[in-house]
């Protein structure tokens, strides 16, 4: 044994269980089927399985406090007293249905539902946004200039404890101070939440201390937000927190961990903070870490992180014990810990559980499992030397050499394409002015139209039918003759209600990329890979291995069957390229640019396609548009410039006369209003009902020519608005939009709703477009 013994770290597990326990124990007890004490038993075991399995991995560094019921930030906004006025609290313990009201919003209607009594319609939810650019979504704080912070909650000491008295002697994770409040909102201009950073500090002192004199020797503090651009202010934000808390509470080590890409300018002021150990990324910035090296103290641990916490990819072992070793030898068995990039929440929790999986692509992948194995091969092998990983490193390469010679991965035809794109593959025929009038003879609608999103609810029998048919105990016929059934009277309820344009509601659909997914050549798909998106709300996102390709049509002969079955138009619905790349785990052996205009070609011959057939109306989602922008805004427009163009590749076939729409989902447009524009589709829907309409502000200032939907329905909560709820947010739009450009629906797809909140909702909705068209006459 060597005298280097490094520790291995993971900085977070998922928390959904290997079967999706905890997914069905919330939903459970949301629907009054399980008690608290049972939601609680089965999270108590969630956290028992994954700390005894990342210290049976080799993990010397477990985390705890890595657990939420719903969102770790809704956790802290919880644990540090940040809980608006209108949720009912006013001090002690906060109580689940409280929590609960914060992520998903409350009917009200006389009831307590989040454990105060609310009349009327009940409370929103808090606004809800992407964290940072992933896939997962975070429940936004909201902070007052008169807030006061106080220590609410307990939660990292309560899981330290609970580890501990399993055997396990843990590192707690906490949010940290500042970049909780960078991410908060305020609730009026008149000030920054980081001006509170001083009301906030003493909270995290007092937990500290606990920790402390509860046994704690490390806490992580993640500061994700040192990998943005940051003020000096900002960068002070960060300096006297650090003081702060390391002269408040000096016995407890500091591991700041940083995450999602490099520190760069801001290297030095992180690497000046007082803490005892800094983890940076190597997978998002490997080419930081010879200048964190430089900058960091000699007494310092520096934590690597090596192993990706956001892909699937078998890591090539070889490679980072080479780049390791030398960093070792500089600084000591003791100066550095190797680690997972950021949280494995990212990605699936056990690659074993895949059984039917193609046994090739399945050598090329690890998951968080798997990953944990990886990072204690690591650990040994800088450890112990090479010698003793031997066997496990000289696997990991022949993997990574089978992947890269291997047939599935490369089409010349594909690729051939790719070579042939042109300038007029780029752009619509006409400007959006001749295209508005053309589509205004082909298609009659109102002042105000009203749609949909897409789907419609997946209730348990859709669900329970697509899964015997996918298990063979219902047969083809029958499954299709369900579809229809389905289909027809969904087409048949819109019309009920007056909607202008309808949708056919998406039954045949799994999920709006996967759908899409399994009929393009170059994706895989898993059987038990999830991951959390929000909440309760798991995908199992797509593996791109090899060059896409569309080998048949997708849509058109279900957009045919819904559109024969009534006058009004019906849209076609697709998937854009960029979120089709952007919720998938996309391969990393060419740039994602390139594969993004390889799924923009397939994209843009189902468009084609689709129009030969009559659509009058093509809707290319584009949802994760935003969420794909790099966070320093120095690299934006490279990525705006290819992803606009893929876009345009595949909705710029198509005549004038055929109507372009497109949906985003949660994005802050002020900074890339320009690219939205470039788009140049000729509706775009947006979410907008939690942020009441202030996402048009940039539409207003942008002077944007082209149609709007903002949503006036936030699917992601229970409630059903009113029609007076609606009708004030629609006002509010016009405010900030000429009449002719605004369009009414709701943030979002429907898919997860139950028709008992949808329908009362869309009724609604109709009507409060019909009583905003007598506001206008």
């Amino acid at each position: 044994m060597s005298q280097n013994n490094i520790a291995v770290a993971s900085l977070g597990f998922p928390r959904i269980g290997r079967h999706r326990e905890l997914k069905f124990a919330l939903e459970g007890f949301w629907s009054g089927k399980i008690a608290e004490s049972e939601l609680l038993e089965t999270a108590r075991k969630l956290r028992a399985e994954n700390w005894s399995l990342q210290r049976d991995c080799g993990i010397t560094r477990i985390p705890s406090n890595d657990f939420s019921f719903y969102d770790h930030v809704l956790d802290t906004a919880v644990m540090v007293g940040a809980i608006p006025s209108v949720y009912g609290w006013t001090g002690g313990d906060v109580l689940l249905s409280t929590y609960f009201a914060m992520a998903r919003g409350s009917q009200g209607d006389g009831h307590a539902d989040c454990g105060h009594t609310h009349h009327g319609h009940g409370v929103p939810a808090l606004e809800m946004t992407k964290w940072f650019d992933t896939n997962y979504h975070y429940m936004v704080p909201e902070v007052s200039e008169e807030q006061e912070f106080t220590l609410t909650s307990q939660k990292p000491l309560d899981h330290f404890l609970e580890a501990r008295a399993l055997g396990i002697h843990t590192r707690p994770v906490v949010l940290g101070p500042v970049t909780f409040l960078k991410l908060a909102k305020a609730r009026s201009a008149i000030f920054k939440p980081l001006d509170l950073l001083p009301k906030l500090l003493p909270v995290y002192e007092e937990l500290l201390r606990r920790l402390a004199a509860a046994g704690a020797d490390w806490v992580q503090i993640d500061e994700p937000i040192s990998v943005l651009d940051l003020t000096e202010g900002e960068r002070h934000a960060l300096s006297v927190t650090y003081k702060t808390l390391t002269q408040a509470v000096p016995e407890l080590k500091i591991m700041l961990a940083t995450y999602f890409g490099g520190l760069a300018d801001n290297l030095a002021a992180v690497a000046a903070l007082p803490v005892a150990g800094l983890h940076v990324d190597l997978l998002r910035a490997p080419e930081q870490l010879d200048d964190v090296l430089k900058a960091v103290r000699k007494d310092q641990v520096l934590s690597l992180g090596v192993i990706d916490g956001r892909n699937i990819w078998r890591a090539d072992l070889a490679s980072i014990l080479n780049r390791l070793q030398p960093v070792v030898a500089a600084r000591g068995g003791g100066g550095v810990e190797v680690a997972t990039s950021c949280s494995l929440l990212h990605v699936p929790i056990d690659l074993e559980l895949e059984t039917a999986l193609d046994a090739e692509l399945k050598s090329w992948l690890a998951f968080a499992t798997q990953k944990l194995s990886e990072l204690s091969i690591l650990g040994r092998g800088l450890s112990e030397g090479k010698a003793a990983v031997a066997a496990e490193v000289d696997a990991a390469s022949r993997a990574i050499a089978a992947r890269a010679s291997s047939p599935k991965v490369t089409d010349p035809l594909v690729r051939g394409r790719i070579a042939g794109i042109d300038a007029g593959m780029r752009q619509r025929k006409s400007a959006f002015a001749v295209r508005r009038a053309a589509q205004a003879e082909a298609i009659r609608l109102p002042l105000f139209p009203t749609t949909t999103i897409g789907s419609f609810p997946q209730t348990p029998e859709v669900r329970k039918v697509r899964s015997a048919h996918a298990k063979g105990t219902l047969s083809y016929v029958d499954y299709e003759a369900f579809l229809r059934k389905e289909t027809e009277a969904t087409i048949r309820w819109q019309e009920e209600i007056g909607l202008d344009v309808l949708v056919h509601g998406e039954f045949e659909r799994n999920d709006m990329v996967q759908y899409f997914g399994e009929q393009l050549s170059g994706f895989a798909f898993t059987q038990h890979a999830w991951v959390q998106s929000y909440g309760s709300r798991y995908v199992r996102p797509p593996i791109i291995f090899g060059d896409v390709s569309r080998p048949n049509p997708m849509t058109v002969r279900w957009w045919q069957y819904s559109q024969s079955l009534t006058d009004k138009p019906v849209k076609g619905m697709l998937t854009g390229p960029v979120t089709i790349l952007n919720w998938s785990f996309v391969r990393d052996d060419i740039p994602r640019s390139e594969t993004c205009r390889q799924i923009a070609l397939a994209i843009r011959d189902e468009v084609n396609d689709l129009e030969a057939a009559g659509a009058k109306m093509i809707q290319i989602d584009e949802a994760a548009l935003r969420e794909g922008l790099p966070l320093r805004h120095k690299d934006w427009k490279t990525y705006l410039d290819w992803a606009v163009e893929s876009f345009r590749i595949c909705s710029s076939g198509v005549d004038d006369k055929t109507q372009i729409h497109t949906h985003m989902c949660y994005s802050e447009f002020n900074q890339i209003i320009d690219a939205i524009a470039a788009m140049d589709a000729d509706v775009i829907s947006i979410e907008t009902s939690r942020s009441k309409m202030e996402l048009l502000d940039a539409f207003r200032n942008f002077k944007y020519p082209n149609e709007i939907g903002p949503g006036v329905y936030d699917i992601h909560s229970p409630r059903v608005p009113e029609v007076g709820e609606m009708t004030e947010l629609l006002s509010l739009a016009r405010q900030r939009l000429q009449d002719r450009q605004l369009w009414v629906n709701p943030d979002c797809g429907l898919k997860t709703r139950k028709w008992d909140e949808v329908r009362p909702a869309l009724v609604n909705m109709v009507q409060a477009a019909a009583e905003l068209r007598k506001a206008a006459q």
